[in-house]
């Protein structure tokens, strides 16, 4: 009878485990930024691409 609970506690544990690797707090706010990025196509005109990224 106590290998089984022993073993049950084990899996619970090891189960909630990876589950909360993404976990966020309830205040957690990303912080975000928008990133121009200028290059050239293949005729010689100006590309301005807005890229927002977050941490």
């Amino acid at each position: 009878m106590r290998k089984i609970i022993v073993s049950a506690a084990i899996a619970a544990v090891s189960f909630a485990t990876p589950s909360e690797a993404g976990y966020y707090s309830y205040g957690y706010q990303q912080h975000c930024f928008v990133k121009k990025v200028v290059s050239y196509d293949y005729y010689g005109n100006l590309v301005v691409k807005k890229i927002r990224t977050c941490r």
